[in-house]
């Protein structure tokens, strides 16, 4: 079984997810589906699909204007937020610190966080590919995690440029995520891949080993795009 964690970023509607949600209510398929939408979907009965936030405030409450916090969160019914998408790290500024911070709050409010971490271009042809994943994993991922938690590996190079890394690419880092999870007392947790998934990859992407799903951007929006990609494993 695998997971396929859908992205909606800062699209969609109330509608298109009501849509969405009856479009997969009868695919055969034994994969957990999870689709992450804006703050303003959130509380649509997914029926089979679990429902996902992109993002989680460190703070439980207080002064602190247009934030939501991740009890705020629950109370919808939504069971997992993405946390340190490479979006938020580049036009927020996230540091792996406030990633962790806001993993611990999610957790803390009974949900579970999907923490991303990947290399930049610049990164990665300075060489620093695995020191970065590696640092983005210990320290982004709370150390009482208790293994409710996912991590997706986003080469922050390929989103939304068309661009997949080799299999031997994908497999090098998914294995250094999870013997970096197991030395983390979390061995066992789920580690998805995310960047450029699509019908026609996605089935070769998760046979490599250590991908234990996908996290998907664009083609989660479109029921004929995204369907393909849950049914792609059998």
């Amino acid at each position: 079984m695998k997971i396929i964690a859908g992205n909606w970023k800062m699209n969609g509607s109330r509608d298109s997810l009501v849509h969405m949600v009856t479009a997969l209510q009868d695919i055969d398929s034994k994969n957990t589906v999870i689709l992450c939408v804006p703050y303003t979907m959130l509380g649509v009965d997914g029926g089979r699909v679990a429902i996902g936030a992109q993002d989680a405030s460190a703070h439980d409450h207080g002064a602190y204007t247009g934030e939501v916090s991740a009890n705020m969160i629950a109370a919808t019914g939504a069971k997992y937020v993405i946390v340190g998408h490479s979006e938020r790290r580049q036009y927020h500024g996230e540091t792996n610190d406030i990633v962790r911070a806001k993993a611990a709050a999610v957790i803390a409010a009974g949900l579970t966080p999907i923490i991303c971490v990947g290399e930049t271009m610049d990164e990665k042809q300075a060489g620093k590919t695995m020191a970065i994943i590696e640092s983005g994993v210990r320290e982004s991922v709370p150390n009482d995690a208790n293994n409710n938690v996912i991590v997706a590996y986003e080469p922050r190079w390929a989103i939304g440029a068309g661009l997949t890394p080799t299999d031997s690419e994908i497999a090098d880092a998914h294995k250094l995520i999870a013997d970096t999870l197991t030395s983390m007392g979390l061995g066992g947790t789920p580690v998805l891949y995310g960047a450029s998934v699509k019908g026609t990859n996605a089935a070769q992407i998760m046979s490599i080993p250590n991908v234990d799903g996908v996290l998907v951007g664009g083609a989660s929006l479109k029921p004929d795009d995204f369907i393909p990609i849950i049914t792609s494993v059998k």
